[in-house]
Formats: C-alpha cells, sequence, structure tokens
C-alpha cells in the first residue's frame, strides 16, 4: 500500500522529507520492525518509541510516525496529535476496515466480561454461526488459539486478528473491551455493532488515578456507540444504568432485582450453588424482521455463582439482538460449562476445590455470596495477593474478604505471594504484603503467609476434613493453583483415574506449561 492512501485515515499535522513509498507493513515495536514498514512511535508508562527510531531505520523502517519532531535524515517523517490515534486509524485502513465487514460484540465490566464472552460464544455456536473470540484467556478463530499477553491487544494486533478472521468467513466477533484499551486507543477505529457494559467497581483504580477516569473511560465503549448499534445497560448497576440517556445507540436495559427493563429475572434459585431460574421478557425487542414479544423462558445453568447470573443476562440479550431463536439460547446457556478460573470447580469428591480469579472488591463479593449460599462443612481460603496493582486495590481486597469472614467462618487464611509464578510485572510489592497483613490483623485473622505457591497449596490442603470447600482464589498468582492442587490430591489418592482427576484442566490455558 502506498504511504500517502494510508495517511489519508489520520490528521497529519507537519511533516519532512515527504515521499510516497511503498508501505508493507506497520509496526510499532522496534524489534519487529521489518524492511518497508512503517514505524509509528508510541509514547507509553516506561518508554517512548521514539528513543528507537535510529534502530527502527536500521532493521529497514521506510518512514516514521511522530508526535515530537526527530533530527533524522532521509526518511519521511509525519507528525501527529497522538500516536496511539494514529496507530489505530492506520491499522484499520491497512488491513482494509476488517471490523466493518462483521458483527463486533464488545463487552466492559469490572467483573465478568471473560465468563460473559464465553457464554455469548456459546449461543452463536450453538447457532452454528462461525465466531471469533478475543480477551483474557486467548484469541481463538476457527482452529486457531493463541494464548493472550493483554486483555484487548494493542490496536495494530487487534486489526490483525480481525482480518484473519475475516479471511476466515467469522461473521461474529466477541471481545472484551479493558478500561486501558479504550483510554489508550487500543479499540479505536473498531466498528462495533452491540456493546455492554455490565458492572463497574473500584478495579484498576491506581492506573488511572480515580474512580471518574476509570468509569469515563468504561463508559466510552457506551457513549461512543454508532446510532445503528445496540448498548446493554444493568439496571441493577447504578453507574450501567446512568448511561441509558447518554448514548446515540439503540438501549436493551435488564436487571435482576431492578425488573423494569427488557428483561429481567424472576424465581431464582441459587441452593445448589448453580442458578436456575425465569427470564422474562417485558417489552417487545425488534432486531430486523424479528420480534421477540413479552413471554418467559427457563433457565438452568451449569455454572456456578450469583454473577453467573448477570453474565447469562448479558449473553441473552446478545443471543437475542443476533437473532437467535429462544430454545437454542435456552440449549446453549443451560449446557454451558464455564470459563477457567472463574468459580470452575475443579475437583468435587469427599471436597469440593473451586478456583477462582477472585480480581477485585466486586467479583470477591459475588464469589464469597454465592459460597454464603451453598451447603459445605469449613472454608478453606488460599489466596494469591494480588502483585504490583497497588495499595488501594489490595487494601479494598482485603476488607472486603475481612466483610465475609464471620459470616463464612474464615478466622485464617494462607496467602501466598507465587514468586516462582508470576513474571516481574505482577511480582507483589512489600507495601502490598504489609497493607493486606494489616487488614487481616485488625480483623484478627490468623495468615499463613508463604512465598511459593505450591508451599501455600500443600498447607492448605493438609488441614480439609470431609464436605469442606477450599477456594483458590487470586489472578496472576494463582493461575497455577488447581494443577498444583490437584496434583496433591494424587499423591493422597495415587489409586484415582488421573485422566479424570485432570479433567478439569483440559484445554486450558492458564498455568499449565
Amino acid at each position: 500500500m502506498k504511504l500517502y492512501k494510508l495517511l489519508q485515515d489520520i490528521e497529519v499535522i507537519e511533516s519532512w522529507q515527504e515521499k510516497n513509498v511503498n508501505i508493507e507493513g506497520i509496526a510499532y515495536n522496534s524489534k519487529k520492525i521489518k524492511p518497508g514498514d512503517l514505524f509509528v512511535c508510541i509514547k507509553g508508562n516506561k518508554t517512548d518509541g521514539h528513543r528507537y527510531i535510529p534502530q527502527a531505520i536500521e532493521k529497514g523502517a521506510v518512514a516514521i510516525i511522530v508526535e515530537d519532531y526527530q533530527q533524522v535524515p532521509n526518511i519521511p517523517q509525519f507528525r501527529v496529535k497522538d500516536t496511539r490515534q494514529a496507530l489505530a486509524a492506520l491499522s484499520h485502513a491497512y488491513y482494509n476496515h476488517p471490523s466493518e465487514k462483521m458483527k463486533v460484540i464488545g463487552i466492559t465490566a469490572t467483573n465478568g466480561k471473560t465468563s460473559t464472552s464465553f457464554m455469548i460464544n456459546a449461543i452463536l455456536e450453538k447457532y452454528e454461526l462461525k465466531t471469533g473470540i478475543i480477551g483474557t484467556v486467548m484469541v481463538k478463530y476457527g482452529n486457531y488459539i493463541e494464548p493472550s499477553i493483554l486483555t484487548t491487544p494493542e490496536s495494530l494486533d487487534l486489526q490483525r486478528y480481525f482480518s484473519q478472521m475475516r479471511r476466515q468467513n467469522v461473521s461474529h466477533v466477541v471481545m472484551e473491551v479493558s478500561s486501558s484499551a479504550l483510554e489508550l486507543n487500543r479499540v479505536g477505529n473498531v466498528d462495533f455493532d452491540i456493546v455492554t457494559l455490565n458492572n463497574i467497581g473500584r478495579e484498576h483504580i491506581d492506573l488511572h488515578g480515580s474512580f471518574d477516569k476509570y468509569f469515563e473511560a468504561k463508559a466510552s465503549l457506551i457513549r461512543n456507540a454508532k446510532p445503528s448499534a445496540w448498548a446493554i445497560l444493568n439496571l441493577d448497576c447504578p453507574y450501567s444504568k446512568s448511561l441509558i440517556d447518554e448514548t446515540q445507540a439503540k438501549v436493551l436495559t435488564f436487571g435482576v432485582k431492578d425488573r423494569t427493563g427488557h428483561l429481567s429475572c424472576s424465581h431464582l434459585d441459587l441452593s445448589t450453588g448453580r442458578p436456575k431460574f425465569k427470564v422474562q421478557i417485558q417489552k417487545p425487542i425488534k432486531v430486523g424482521e424479528i420480534e421477540y414479544k413479552p413471554q418467559e423462558f427457563r433457565v438452568d445453568l451449569s455454572v456456578p455463582g450469583y454473577h453467573s447470573v448477570y453474565n447469562s443476562m448479558v449473553a441473552i440479550a446478545i443471543g437475542l439482538l443476533s437473532g437467535v431463536p429462544i430454545p437454542v439460547i435456552q440449549e446453549a446457556i443451560n449446557s454451558f460449562k464455564g470459563v477457567e478460573r472463574r468459580f470452575q470447580i475443579i475437583y468435587d469428591g469427599n471436597i469440593k476445590i473451586i478456583d477462582d480469579h477472585f480480581a477485585n472488591p466486586g467479583n470477591i463479593n459475588v464469589t464469597l455470596e454465592t459460597l454464603s449460599m451453598m451447603d459445605y462443612n469449613n472454608l478453606h481460603l488460599i489466596y494469591a495477593i494480588r502483585g504490583s496493582r497497588g495499595v488501594t486495590t489490595n487494601r479494598e481486597n482485603a476488607r472486603t474478604m475481612v466483610k465475609w469472614a464471620s459470616k463464612l467462618g474464615i478466622k485464617e487464611l494462607v496467602a501466598t505471594l507465587s514468586k516462582s509464578h508470576v513474571g516481574e510485572k505482577d511480582r507483589v510489592t512489600d507495601e502490598e504484603i504489609e497493607v493486606f497483613k494489616e487488614i487481616m490483623d485488625e480483623a484478627k485473622i490468623k495468615v499463613h503467609l508463604f512465598d511459593e505457591l505450591p508451599e501455600a497449596i500443600s498447607y492448605g490442603l493438609s488441614n480439609v476434613s470431609k464436605d469442606d470447600i477450599v477456594l483458590l482464589a487470586g489472578c496472576q498468582g494463582m493461575d497455577y493453583g488447581a494443577k498444583v492442587a490437584l496434583e496433591e490430591i494424587y499423591k493422597l489418592k495415587p489409586d484415582m483415574d488421573k485422566r479424570e482427576l485432570f479433567g478439569a484442566l483440559q484445554n486450558r490455558i492458564a498455568g499449565i506449561s
């Protein structure tokens, strides 16, 4: 593609050494430059792409996009206001606007993005639609699966995935949209057809600077939706509800407690941990030639958790807006087995072992609320402290656990730093350890702290009795916890069928290598 044609999609403030060279590709990482590439200089938190222009030119870059003029000779240079925004627009143009040729569904929330995305994908696949999924766990389309590094990929990578999906005739793409992706323009120029803000809590406050800025980032997905798109909003979340009149998109509302929306939930039964309820369509929903009239239908989820009710309501709404018949939606969502590390029961023998990513106060609340509705003897909590997320996040996570401690009978817990199982970006800091211990000390909860994950799990399982529940809780630090726990069970019960025991980890991405 010729450079000048590509530049039509961005606003150039100034240019130097102009030349209409042929562009073979785009790169924002100088290490990935190939001869003929356009290099876009991104300013990040830890480094500045402008510093790597000499290396990019040496590796074959033929033009550069900058925010600040660079004294480099004999190469076309174009200055823009925001190189991240430019990268999104250039990538969209370079790959021939692929998201415009598919139905793109964007899911943002503090809790439940991953589970909701997989539920939606299950419904669409059951209706024999060709789907792609992009999120925290993986990027998947056709026979291709790639473990994810970011919840939402950088814009260039995202547009490349869209292009590859389009070549495989994918018709519907379900993607998680993180607050960081929205703030950093990773989803700039993506043509969303359905967007939803499921809920919002106090996750990533340290990253964004304040809760207000975090909400503004999340809300932008709804506020910027095109008039022909649908926005699905949760009436039980005041922040989601507040956006009803702040979008040009068509709005579909739902609620579990608030029953005034298009969809509501009734006759909810959580006695087994696995929700059973009725979905009521209370207002007509018209999608093209299809109209869903007021009616109700039953849902019996296979996945446990109160949060699964909300996730499924969003998935059902998107199924309806995608023209999927109600019986197909019911069949798909009832048979959906869940997503790894989202209140996943990995062992159900004389004890239960539940694996949950326990990321933030909202997630912790729904996880522990679900446990409070279940029948068991004692609860054993093994928690991987969140690393490099800041004192605020760790203090609020600890306080949320303390809030449930008396109700769940938690007088002590096992905590781990998972030192050998996390990278540098997830390393637990001294300040994060101290604030966690401080909150637990105030509540008189004894903490057995271990540097390493296997030692923590071994200790936690050593005190378990019949009909107890063991909760493996935490994000990156607990990714390997399920595998470690099942290996411990196998040591204690070597006569067990190993394939059956480790069946819960089949097709798992996190913590297997």
